[in-house]
């Protein structure tokens, strides 16, 4: 099962480790950010590969096809990896995904952001060494985070975009903004097409292109993010959660839920509740 949160120092003898083994292109069950100090990353992602030397910063969603490889500069690698459940920061991720589709890893400056950056990672790490955790704190800490990120991504966004790229960032940003106040109701995608005032095609050939999934997957997935979120910080019946958010029948909900989880959400709340 995917670990809620994972923080961990990419070293110099990392980065030669990861050299040696096998690395083709995959996805994951995880969102991934890689803050970097020192060092460069290659990156491969949406068929196209770039290097960038730190500082920079990366996040890759979760499902998306990509490779990292890290070295050395000058002998040094310093990069912090954070992996998360998308369940974790549930009202944060899916903005994340309009945020950083077309953007996956954007070079930063040194000074007093990208200080804080740093520092907020190494709280982060030095909380996870607690005997016991304290998960919401370091969901406020990785909220934050991300909040430095898009003041340095705002930078860069207006530097880099054509008309038809951005009026397709635009509308599917409209999109995430209406399934963030819809989800939980049991809408379908013409609902969404109208209220952005297009066909259900055209709006799902943007999505298609640029999370790869159809309107009715990514409705789907927003939905199971939050039946997690559910599961992990409430005592709410399983068949209230499903009826919060669209699903009528209890064993419908269940069925949904296992599909894509691969757990019953019964099953789903007990390994989250032996983590934390």
């Amino acid at each position: 099962m995917t670990p809620l949160f994972k923080i961990y120092c990419l070293t110099p003898d990392e980065a030669l480790r990861i050299e040696t083994q096998p690395n083709n292109p995959h996805d994951h069950e995880f969102e991934e950010l890689i803050i970097g100090i020192e060092g460069v990353l290659e990156h491969f992602i949406d068929f196209k590969t770039e290097t960038y030397t730190a500082p920079f910063v990366s996040f890759i969603t979760k499902g998306k096809i990509h490779r990292v490889r890290p070295g050395l500069n000058n002998g040094r690698c310093d990069m912090w990896v954070i992996r998360f459940a998308s369940e974790f920061i549930p009202e944060t991720t899916f903005r994340l995904y309009s945020f950083y589709h077309d953007y996956a890893t954007i070079s930063t400056q040194k000074g007093n952001c990208f200080n804080r950056m740093a520092a907020l990672c190494d709280m982060m790490y030095n909380e996870m060494l607690a005997s016991v955790p304290d998960y919401p704190v370091i969901q406020h800490l990785l909220s934050a985070l991300f909040a430095m990120i898009e003041s340095e991504r705002k930078k860069i966004e207006g530097e880099n975009s054509n008309d038809a790229l951005k009026t397709n960032n635009i509308t599917f940003k409209k999109f995430l903004a209406l399934l963030e106040e819809n989800y939980r109701r049991a809408e379908g995608v013409e609902f969404y097409a109208s209220k952005l005032f297009m066909t259900a095609r055209n709006l799902n050939l943007i999505c298609q292109n640029i999370l790869h999934k159809s309107i009715s997957e990514i409705i789907e997935t927003r939905k199971l993010i939050e039946a997690k979120n559910l599961l992990i910080h409430t005592d709410k019946p399983i068949s209230e959660i499903g009826y919060e958010l669209g699903y009528n029948e209890k064993a419908y909900f269940t069925s949904v839920f296992k599909k894509r989880s691969g757990l019953t959400p019964s099953q789903f709340r007990e390994e989250m509740q032996k983590i934390i």
